[in-house]
C-alpha cells in the first residue's frame, strides 16, 4: 500500500459506518448495468448478514438486536391493548421521515380490527418533506421536541421511535431528549445503523447536548427498559452515505417486524419471541432473494433510465397506492443525493393527494413538485413526452387493471419507452395483454395465500420490492450519467449540517488535504468568492448551507479547485468542459499531472 492510499484508509477509518466507502462497490462507476446489479445485489445482502466479522458490531440478526426488537414489539401490544390513552408515533428526517409516513399504513390493519387507528408520523420540515428536499429544519433540535410535544398532548402512554440512520439527525436528538425527561409518559426508541461511540458528537444549534450524548442516556436507560436503541451495523452504503438505499430497506424491515409482531401479539393471541421476531426479517429476506432473480429486467430497466437522462430527457414513475408513494419518494430522494433538477426523475400517484392520505392534504399549490397525480401527468407532462422519456408503472395485481391499460394505452400513443415494474399472485395473474403492453416488464409472481391477496402484509413487500427495484434504477441512472465518481455522490447538495460534513470528507477523501484546507475550498465554491471575509469563514454551519442550497457543483467544484490549485472561475470552466464529473476530475489529475490517488 503507497502513502496516499494509506491516509485515505486512516481516513475511513475516522469515518461512521454509514459514511464510509463500500469495497463491494468501489468501481460502479466502471461497470454495465448487469454488473451494477449484481454489486447492488451484493451490498444489500449485507443487510441479513449472519456472520460477526467485528465482535464489536452487531448485525440485524444478532441476538441482541432481536431480544430488542422483542422488547418494542411487546410495547407496541401494550399501546394496541389501551388505544384510547395511547400513540406510536414514527419520526426521521429526509428518507426516514417517508419511511415513517409509508409506515402509517399499518394503521389500515387497527381499520380492519375496528379499532382506533394510533399510528403516527413526523417527518422534518412537514409534508412538503415527503416530496422536496427540507434540509434546515433537520438541523433545529427544539423544532423536533415542539412538534413532537404538539401532536402528543393529552396522552398518557407514547411508544416514539425516532428514526437517524447516520446517528446524526438534530431534529430527532431534541425529540428523543425530549422523551428522556418525560419518562412517565414516553417509551423512546431510537433506530440508526452505528455503533453508540460513532454517533455524532459535533455541536447542534442552540443545545448544549449532542447526538451521541443522548444516544448514551439512552443506553442507559435501556437497562432498566425505560428506553431502547436499535443499531445494527449494515455495512457501508452502496454509494457512500446515501442512506436512503440500505438505511431506508432495514427501516423498513426492523419496523414492519416490530408493528407486525406487536399486532398479533395484540389481536391473535401469538406470544412475542425471538422466533417470531427472525421469522419476520427472513421473511424480508426472502423478498431479498426474490427481487434480485430478475436481474435481467432490472439491469434492462437501468440501462433504459440512464440512456434518458444522459440524453437530457426524463424518468416518469407512474404508480398505484402506496407503490405509487415508493415511486413519490425514490424520485424526491434524487434532488439532494444527486444535485438533480427535481424534473429529471419524478413520480406520480393515482388520485394525487387522496391516494397520498398525508396530514395536511392537498398541497399542490404549493409548486410544479407537489403536482402528482395521474391526471396531472396526462394534462402537463404526456403532451409533451419524447421517445427519449422513459415511462415506468408501478403496480400490483389488485390495483384496478383497466385503469393501468387505459392509461398505458395513452401513453403508447406518444412513445413505445414504455415500461413496468408489476406484482401478482400465484393463481391471481396479471392478465397476458396487460404484460404486452410494455416494452420490458419486471414481473414478480409470489407465493399465494388466499389470506394475503388484500392483506397490509403482502402489500409490504411488494412495498419493499419495489423499493430496491427503484433504488438500483434511480442510482444506476445518475452512475450512468457520470453524477458519481467511483462510489461517491460527488455532486450533492451541501444544504444540511449533515451534508457539509459530508462534503469535507468526501474532499479529504480524495485529495488528501487537511480538513482546514478543504474547508476553505468549500467555502470559496459556496460563496462563489476567491477573497472569503472573516463573517464567512466564522459564521455558524447553517448558514454555508443555507447559501450552498442556492448553488449548484458546489463540491466538484471545490474538489477541482484543490487539485489544480486553479482559481473559482478556472475550476468552473473544467467543468462546463466536462459535464460529467469524472471526467472533469480526470482531465484535472491530467492538467496537473498529478498522479490520481484512486486510480
Amino acid at each position: 500500500m503507497n502513502m496516499d492510499d494509506l491516509k485515505l484508509s486512516c481516513h475511513e477509518l475516522s469515518l461512521p459506518v454509514t459514511e464510509k466507502c463500500n469495497p463491494i462497490s468501489r468501481d460502479i462507476d466502471r461497470v454495465n448495468g448487469k454488473q451494477m446489479v449484481q454489486i447492488l445485489r451484493r451490498c444489500d445482502a449485507e443487510i441479513f448478514e449472519k456472520k460477526d466479522h467485528d465482535p464489536f458490531h452487531q448485525r440485524l440478526y444478532s441476538s441482541a438486536v432481536i431480544q430488542t426488537m422483542v422488547d418494542v414489539a411487546k410495547r407496541v401490544e401494550m399501546m394496541l391493548r389501551d388505544p384510547e390513552e395511547s400513540v406510536i408515533v414514527l419520526s426521521g428526517c429526509g428518507t426516514s421521515g417517508r419511511i415513517a409516513f409509508l409506515l402509517t399504513s399499518f394503521n389500515e390493519m387497527m381499520k380492519a380490527q375496528k379499532q382506533k387507528q394510533i399510528c403516527s408520523y413526523i417527518i422534518a420540515g412537514g409534508d412538503r418533506a415527503m416530496l422536496t428536499s427540507q434540509e434546515a429544519p433537520e438541523d433545529d433540535p427544539a423544532l423536533g421536541a415542539h412538534t413532537l410535544e404538539k401532536i402528543c398532548a393529552g396522552k398518557k402512554h407514547v411508544l416514539f421511535i425516532g428514526i437517524s440512520c447516520g446517528m446524526s439527525a438534530p431534529f430527532v436528538a431534541g425529540q428523543l431528549d425530549f422523551c428522556l425527561q418525560h419518562l412517565d409518559i414516553f417509551t423512546p426508541v431510537l433506530l440508526g445503523f452505528n455503533p453508540v461511540h460513532m454517533a455524532r458528537s459535533e455541536p447542534m444549534q442552540g443545545c448544549s447536548f449532542h447526538f451521541k450524548d443522548v444516544a448514551e442516556r439512552m443506553t442507559a436507560e435501556q437497562r432498566h427498559e425505560k428506553a431502547f436503541v436499535l443499531n445494527p451495523v449494515l455495512g457501508a452504503e452502496a454509494i457512500s452515505g446515501s442512506s436512503r438505499m440500505k438505511g431506508g430497506s432495514a427501516t423498513k424491515i426492523i419496523l414492519e417486524s416490530i408493528l407486525l409482531a406487536g399486532h398479533e401479539a395484540a389481536f391473535r393471541g401469538k406470544r412475542t419471541t425471538p422466533e417470531c421476531i427472525s421469522g419476520w426479517i427472513t421473511a424480508s429476506e426472502m423478498v431479498y432473494e426474490t427481487t434480485y432473480s430478475h436481474s435481467d429486467e432490472l439491469a434492462a430497466l437501468i440501462h433504459q433510465a440512464g440512456e434518458s437522462l444522459r440524453m437530457k430527457a426524463h424518468v416518469y414513475y407512474i404508480g398505484w397506492g402506496t407503490l405509487g408513494i415508493i415511486g413519490l419518494t425514490d424520485a424526491s430522494e434524487c434532488v439532494p443525493t444527486y444535485g438533480a433538477d427535481f424534473d429529471d426523475i419524478r413520480g406520480f400517484i393515482n388520485n394525487g393527494f387522496r391516494e397520498m392520505k398525508n396530514k395536511e392534504g392537498d398541497l399542490s399549490c404549493l409548486g410544479p413538485e407537489f403536482v402528482i397525480g395521474h391526471k396531472d401527468f396526462v394534462d402537463t407532462i404526456l403532451p409533451s413526452l419524447s421517445q427519449n422519456d422513459m415511462v415506468l408503472f408501478l403496480f400490483a395485481v389488485n390495483d384496478d387493471l383497466h385503469e393501468v391499460t387505459a392509461l398505458a394505452d395513452q401513453v403508447r400513443r406518444r412513445t413505445s419507452n414504455l415500461h413496468a415494474i408489476a406484482h401478482d399472485l400465484e393463481k391471481f395473474t396479471i392478465p397476458e395483454t396487460v404484460c404486452n403492453m410494455f416494452g420490458t416488464i419486471l414481473r414478480i409472481t409470489w407465493p399465494f395465500s388466499s389470506e394475503e391477496v388484500n392483506s397490509v402484509v403482502m402489500r409490504q413487500r411488494w412495498e419493499l420490492s419495489t423499493k430496491w427495484c427503484l433504488n438500483a434504477i434511480s442510482t444506476g441512472a445518475h452512475v450512468l450519467k457520470g453524477k458519481v465518481y467511483m462510489n461517491y455522490m460527488i455532486d450533492l447538495r451541501v444544504s444540511n449540517s449533515k451534508l457539509y460534513t459530508r462534503a469535507i470528507n468526501i474532499l479529504q477523501r480524495f485529495t488528501g488535504c487537511s480538513k482546514s484546507e478543504c474547508v476553505r475550498a468549500l467555502l470559496r465554491a459556496i460563496y462563489s468568492t476567491e477573497d472569503l471575509s472573516e463573517d464567512m469563514t466564522s459564521a455558524d454551519v447553517w448558514k454555508h448551507t443555507d447559501a450552498a442550497n442556492r448553488r449548484d457543483r458546489v463540491v466538484p467544484t471545490a474538489l477541482v479547485m484543490i487539485q489544480c490549485g486553479c482559481t473559482l472561475t478556472e475550476a468552473r470552466h473544467h467543468l462546463d468542459c466536462h459535464p460529467v464529473i469524472r471526467d472533469a476530475v480526470n482531465a484535472c489529475f491530467n492538467s496537473s499531472k498529478t498522479k490520481s490517488t484512486v486510480d
